[in-house]
């Protein structure tokens, strides 16, 4: 590692601002002091930078480090069009809310510039200086336009003049062809031209965009190459062959650029008729948001940099210049090549559990015992399996379903199409407002309801984020109710990719409460009184509350208290201050917090009995559970929602308890296999820092992704 990444690598690279002042001493904390806060949007640029860092670590293949620095481009574009967007907003409004941490917006834009700027730096660092040569070693190369062979030239010429030209569209700049109004995220090159054109023209200054429906990276005949994975860039194609573009004309430079757009969506739920119709609007709106960012070649004028600045109404702090494609996340491509097996993680299969592995009818294994599985070690197909029986099984009656984030041709919608279709009540709660997603869920309401089924958008104002399947069946005079419910999507590709929980059950109390909870998103009522199940935001912040204020409790009165909570973000004040209160107390708490957690631990007199771990690995870590020691008796939760203010107060989410020594026992051993990481765990520091822990001299590294793959799915590869 060069001495350059070394030096933006330290963990004095990764502080949150401010987090060095003074912290209240013990004897008169004060828990709502901003000071024991992290920012939230900070806190996120910190799981980004985590990432990031994986890009660096040697242990892992090398094109699973190039998908880690592209995913770190991917998180990067979508906190500037949410996070950053957002904060820029409230600016503009003069309606700026300051959270639990007291960091006003404009600070925390301008601590998010500081990190951002080195951070984007140094990702290029790395592709440039590592990942780049290392694949090159491997034969896998983007061909620069500097060292194309004369074959490739020609080659090169060819694909722009039958692939490229005629899609593409110069807009000369003048009082007639004002500047063009740019798509989010599209790639785009400003030109600088000499001469005057047939009409007397002679702006001198030109905007290419890029055609969006060609691919940004182009893979080279074998025959022009001499071996290997030959790529070029679509940016560098017509770079070379600008002034095919402008005949007659001397063009000067040619600099790519990118602008990232503000794409929140601002649909009011409470003024629209038809939220389907409103939401379709929307989507074309989001195109074309407010300017956030903008990102342009390193080798860009700075008269045209300011030219462009100006344009878009940004700032320089808003500006990143960068040393390689604008776009980076184009390189998935590469990544994803399925040639190179050497430079990826092995494969493997996903198992079933013993109850399941020779089923032939799910029904009867699910009617004797609760099913827990672990994805994706576990397969996910039991619950496909489940549903398509469903569809199938004249026996079955109905079938309810939340769908999140769910792709319209997925095996899951395929199942609800066909037990529509089979004269089954099918009835789907479509949560159309999933970030980024809504296009697909659009599309698979709309083949949903076409199928014959009942298809409900949730509840205004409140999005419907639990993950609930229930399905009602005659077997003899009674009608017999069976569940899942999960901690993640009803998406089977993410499934192999999200370590997430799946309980399959027949408890007639639980499935009560699935039913009710079907029941208040489809029609109108009260709220219903539940036995077992959790649900937000009527019961499931109290209730953890509660659970919480118990174990502090029992951690006052001397007896032996711990908590152990598995989320992707903690940022709700509530629970912060109650975590800290159970500390004080004498608590021992675990957190395990994937992405962003505004609570502070190890604050003397504070928090000094919480521990805040994030793994990041080779699956994302998606599960979350809430486990209370409660004096020797247990309680287990796995959820759907994170301890955010948005999933507790303005969300339909549930937590669901695990019952029985057996299947506490499961979970709870996979949480120590959490807490006992100490490769792909980094532990937050109450500055703020996240650092990843040294492997004691004679301690083995342990990783608790490849432990759960070899227990669960043997030496973790394929068979």
């Amino acid at each position: 590692m060069n001495s350059r990444l070394i030096r933006e690598t330290s963990p004095t690279d990764t502080s949150v601002p401010a987090a060095n002042e003074a912290l209240p001493a013990a004897a008169v904390v004060d828990l709502t002091d901003n000071r024991l806060y992290i920012h939230r949007e900070l806190s996120q640029l910190q799981f980004n930078i985590r990432v990031l860092d994986q890009a660096l670590d040697e242990r892992t293949p090398l094109l699973e480090r190039l998908k880690f620095l592209l995913i770190f481009s991917s998180n990067m574009d979508e906190f500037f069009e949410i996070r950053v967007a957002g904060l820029k907003g409230q600016i503009a409004l003069d309606h700026e809310m300051i959270g639990p941490d007291g960091i006003p917006p404009k600070r925390a834009l301008a601590e998010i510039s500081e990190i951002a700027h080195r951070q984007i730096e140094r990702q290029y660092a790395i592709l440039n200086e590592r990942i780049l040569p290392e694949l090159v070693a491997h034969g896998i190369r983007i061909v620069r336009r500097t060292q194309w062979t004369h074959k490739q030239k020609l080659w090169v010429r060819r694909y722009f003049r039958e692939e490229v030209a005629p899609l593409v569209t110069p807009i000369g700049l003048d009082p007639t062809h004002p500047f063009p109004l740019l798509v989010n995220k599209s790639l785009n090159f400003i030109v600088r031209l000499e001469g005057v054109d047939a009409f007397g023209r002679d702006s001198g200054l030109a905007i290419v965009p890029a055609p969006r429906v060609l691919p940004r990276l182009i893979r080279m005949p074998l025959e022009i190459c001499e071996g290997g994975d030959n790529y070029v860039l679509l940016s560098s194609i017509i770079h070379a062959h600008a002034e095919e573009l402008f005949p007659g004309m001397q063009v000067l430079g040619c600099y790519q650029f990118r602008l990232t757009r503000n794409a929140d969506l601002t649909l009011d739920p409470e003024d629209v008729e038809d939220l389907a119709l409103a939401l379709r609007g929307e989507l074309y709106s989001r195109r074309f948001g407010d300017a956030v960012r903008l990102e342009v070649a390193d080798n860009c004028p700075k008269d045209l940099i300011d030219y462009l600045l100006k344009q878009f109404g940004l700032t320089e702090s808003e500006l990143y210049e960068v040393k390689g494609p604008v776009n980076l996340a184009r390189l998935f491509r590469i990544a994803n090549n399925v040639s190179y097996p050497q430079l990826q993680y092995l494969p493997f299969t996903p198992v079933l559990p013993k109850a399941l592995k020779h089923a032939e009818d799910l029904f009867q294994v699910i009617g004797k015992q609760d099913v827990l599985l672990l994805h994706p070690y576990e397969s996910f197909s039991p619950v496909v399996d489940l549903l398509r029986q469903a569809a199938k099984d004249p026996q079955v009656l109905a079938i309810k379903q939340t769908l999140y984030r769910t792709n319209a041709n997925s095996e899951i919608v395929d199942a609800l199409v066909d037990a529509a279709r089979a004269g089954k009540e099918v009835t789907a709660v479509v949560e159309l407002r999933a970030r980024f997603d809504e296009e697909s869920n659009l599309t698979l309401a709309s083949r949903l309801q076409q199928a014959g089924a009942m298809v409900i958008y949730g509840v205004v104002g409140i999005k419907t984020h639990a993950k609930l399947m229930l399905i009602q069946r005659r077997e003899g005079s009674e009608l017999v109710r069976y569940a899942h419910m999960g901690t993640g999507n009803y998406h089977t590709g993410n499934a192999r990719l999200y370590t997430d929980y799946s309980l399959l059950t027949s408890d007639e109390a639980l499935c009560e409460d699935v039913h009710k909870l079907f029941s208040q998103l489809t029609g109108m009522g009260k709220v219903l009184h539940m036995k077992k199940l959790l649900h937000a935001p009527f019961t499931l912040k109290k209730t953890l509350l509660e659970l919480i204020a118990r174990e502090t409790t029992h951690a006052a009165a001397g007896k032996p208290a711990q908590i152990i909570f598995k989320v992707n973000a903690l940022t709700e004040p509530k629970v912060i201050r109650a975590l800290y209160k159970a500390s004080i107390a004498g608590v021992q708490i675990d957190l395990i917090v994937r992405g962003v957690c505004c609570l502070r631990p190890g604050v003397e007199g504070v928090s000094e009995n919480i521990q805040v771990r994030s793994i990041i690995g080779r699956f994302l870590e998606h599960s979350r559970a809430y486990w209370f020691a409660n004096d020797g008796e247990p309680q287990l939760y796995l959820s759907s929602a994170d301890l955010m203010e948005r999933n507790l107060d303005r969300r339909v989410e549930t937590a669901f308890p695990i019952e029985g020594k057996k299947l506490q026992q499961r979970v709870r051993n996979a949480l120590e296999l959490y807490l006992t990481d100490n490769t792909s765990a980094s532990l937050l520091q109450s500055d703020g820092q996240y650092l990843r822990p040294a492997v004691p001299s004679g301690e083995s590294a342990r990783d608790v992704q490849t432990e759960l793959m070899e227990k669960l799915c043997g030496a973790g590869s394929a068979h």
